[in-house]
């Protein structure tokens, strides 16, 4: 019911997923290997949290493997503007390298709209199986326009946060939205579904949440612990609305300016080091909403007829998705292999009850003169 990207990752401002850029700002052709290859990576995440560590981890192995030919230089926090300026400036050649979650990745392809349709995953194995059998799909959409993938990401599940407790859709609708400036189809979607919203840079959140010129926002909950937006909006609905997926991408040009020899090991290292963190990007959702609990946050569960609710509302957008914000063909496959993933999990049988384990006889004292020991020697 909203652009997947922007609307959904409003805030994704604090994650981010990784950038880089080439040294050559101003050129983007490709040239021989440099001795010293500076790239320059933009990212929304700020220094101290995973999406962070992620870059600083690739450039420290970089450097290494490179015998200090390729190293990064990393603007975070979001200094190069948000994920749209970020895609600007590496087309443009300031910026060689970026972590991006969809919001940035859909200006670049439609395809990448994908993994974040509205209450489609229920789960991460669902999203894991998916983006299993499309990722290959993906990279190729992106390469096609002069990126390559060198590793994907995610950011967790986009959830609501209110100034008022909101225990259902209808009480949510009620409230002022934040919607991402620019982004006219998610806040012309948003409007369609009954929520007043209002248009802002996400930069701007905080002060309007304190100002009351809104009063709810989408957002996963890392992020919202990390830029503190939870604090005017002490309520929280237990949803996962969409998974926030991103994506570490190079421009070509900035690629092929790499030693021919370097470019396997240096993938092999950027994806292998993005694999790596993704259990640890999972586990950070649920301990940002235990500290956000311990400052105050009150988490609304939805009752089974609030999520139907939720779920009927947002599948009258469906076909207002597919062949708009995703192509159709894609929406397709991607609404096929959800269910190809349930049917695979429903016919697995049913795993065996262990059996109850009985208490084991008192043991007698060993014999010193058995003639065959189990135990250690008697004193």
């Amino acid at each position: 019911m909203t652009r997947t990207p922007r609307l959904l990752l409003p805030c994704f401002a604090a994650l981010g997923v990784a950038m880089a850029a080439s040294a050559q700002a101003q050129d983007q052709s490709p040239g021989p290997p440099s001795q010293c290859l500076t790239i320059k990576v933009g990212t929304l995440a700020p220094s101290g949290t995973p999406w962070y560590d992620v870059i600083q981890e690739i450039d420290a192995k970089w450097k290494k493997a490179s015998g200090g030919q390729v190293r990064l230089t990393i603007f975070g926090g979001g200094v190069q503007g948000d994920e749209t300026d970020i895609v600007r400036k590496m087309r443009g050649g300031q910026l060689q390298m970026g972590v991006l979650t969809t919001a940035g990745l859909q200006t670049i392809s439609r395809e990448m709209s994908a993994l974040n349709i509205p209450l489609l995953f229920e789960n991460y194995d669902e999203l894991d199986y998916v983006r299993g059998k499309l990722s290959g799909r993906l990279e190729k959409a992106l390469a096609d326009k002069g990126f390559v993938v060198l590793n994907w990401g995610e950011a967790g599940w986009v959830k609501y946060f209110a100034k008022e407790p909101i225990p259902t859709l209808r009480a949510l609708q009620q409230l002022q939205m934040f919607v991402w400036a620019g982004d006219s189809d998610a806040e012309e979607m948003y409007k369609a579904a009954g929520f007043k919203t209002v248009s802002l840079p996400v930069t701007e959140l905080l002060m309007n949440l304190q100002r009351n010129k809104i009063q709810a926002f989408p957002a996963p909950a890392a992020v919202a612990l990390a830029n503190q937006w939870f604090g005017p909006a002490k309520n929280m609905m237990d949803i996962r609305f969409a998974a926030i997926v991103g994506a570490t991408i190079i421009t070509k040009a900035a690629w092929d300016k790499v030693d021919p020899a370097l470019r396997p090991t240096l993938a092999t290292i950027a994806q292998e080091t993005g694999t790596r963190y993704i259990p640890r990007i999972r586990a950070i959702e649920t301990e940002a909403i235990a500290a956000m609990v311990k400052r105050g946050l009150q988490v609304q569960t939805l009752t089974p007829e609030a999520r139907r609710e939720w779920r009927h509302t947002v599948e009258k957008f469906y076909p207002k998705i597919r062949g708009k914000l995703v192509p159709a063909d894609l929406f397709d496959e991607v609404n096929r292999l959800v269910l190809e993933y349930r049917a695979q999990q429903r016919a697995k049988p049913a795993a065996a009850p262990e059996p109850a384990k009985n208490p084991e006889p008192a043991k007698r004292p060993p014999r010193c003169s058995s003639p065959e020991r189990t135990i250690p020697p008697c004193p």
